[in-house]
């Protein structure tokens, strides 16, 4: 098998960024899911929109959109992309309990937009500690993690579920989901 290389490294191990001017313009697709971990009653408080801080989905979902088109702000190394379209589902999971962030973002460029969909779905995972942190110090976030890819060279990267693993579908935010 042929040794692997980073390929934001040059021939002397120093950092750069990927040339991708020889590579079509194609539609790119990417999803990324965080988790937000915290007790039955915050979860109880951000689903009934009644927080000191206003509504926790508008302004989570908001956060990852925001965040996500910044992400080259964020990361070095990224290359600025032309975003087409965004979808964010928030999922309230009482077996968790908590919340599952969802992020789908659709672009037309040379280069895949996986950072993009990381940064806003931990975005918005951080969003939602910050939303509740006065109630709540001891909240979790993780994994954040990417779920699919599509489009460009390498085509179509789906992960694997793995047993008892939950998927919280697409679409758009979504308040109450038990």
């Amino acid at each position: 098998m042929p040794r692997q290389k980073l390929t934001h490294l040059d021939d002397r191990g120093r950092a750069r960024m990927v040339d991708v001017g020889d590579k079509a313009e194609t539609h790119r697709v990417a999803v990324a899911t965080a988790v937000v971990r915290m007790t039955a009653a915050t979860l109880k408080l951000v689903e009934s929109g009644t927080g000191k801080k206003g509504d926790v989905f508008a302004t989570a979902r908001l956060a990852a959109i925001g965040a996500l088109k910044r992400t080259a702000d964020w990361i070095p190394l990224c290359h600025p992309v032309r975003i087409v379209g965004t979808d964010v589902t928030l999922a309230v999971d009482a077996a968790l309990p908590g919340v599952r962030v969802r992020v789908e973002v659709h672009a037309l460029d040379r280069t895949g937009v996986e950072m993009e969909a990381m940064v806003g779905a931990s975005a918005g995972a951080l969003t939602i500690y910050d939303m509740v942190k006065g109630v709540e110090r001891g909240v979790e976030i993780g994994p954040v993690r990417l779920e699919e890819k599509r489009g460009g060279r390498s085509g179509v990267w789906t992960r694997e579920a793995k047993h008892g693993e939950k998927s919280i579908g697409s679409g758009r935010t979504r308040r109450r989901i038990g």
